[in-house]
């Protein structure tokens, strides 16, 4: 699977050099029980999450806020290269099936649609982590950047690596 070439206007652009090995990120990244230790920026919590590791499998987390509230995400993976490559979609459920509408706006983040890739690349001071986060309107993509996408990203970034060193 090729991801469309990255539009600054549709999307976003997460990417940062981690000095931990990228088959730990990776583990991070598709193990539910280490996932849930930094998925979310502190002060929310991760307190759910189920994956199927394969294209049509489910990637599914709850979130909870700091008073309480809790925010399901709903998606299915598309792509999969391990410790390389993960590629999910919040525009279609397990088995690829589209969501209803309702459940694009109650189960998934912000209330819009998303693809996001996971790019992981040996580098000298560990691993290159990229993430791109694509975006069908621009709307979508201001509300996303608006709700503290680099902000929370980079705390969840600091949070992965300081699990991943303990694996």
């Amino acid at each position: 699977m090729t991801v469309a070439k990255h539009d600054p206007k549709l999307d976003l652009v997460f990417e940062r050099i981690v000095d931990v090995p990228r088959e730990h990120v990776w583990q991070a990244w598709t193990k539910p029980e280490i996932l849930k230790k930094w998925f979310t920026p502190v002060p929310w919590q991760t307190i759910d999450c189920e994956i199927d590791l394969r294209p049509g499998g489910i990637f599914r987390t709850v979130m909870r806020g700091p008073e309480g509230q809790e925010i399901p995400n709903l998606g299915t993976y598309l792509e999969i290269v391990p410790n390389e490559r993960l590629v999910w979609t919040n525009a279609l459920t397990a088995g690829f099936r589209p969501p209803s509408q309702s459940m694009v706006e109650l189960a998934s983040c912000g209330g819009f649609v998303f693809t996001a890739a996971i790019s992981l690349v040996p580098h000298a001071g560990g691993t290159k982590y990229s993430a791109l986060v694509m975006h069908g309107e621009e709307a979508a993509r201001k509300k996303h950047e608006d709700m503290g996408f680099q902000e929370g990203w980079g705390v969840a970034c600091d949070q992965l690596v300081a699990v991943a060193k303990k694996l």
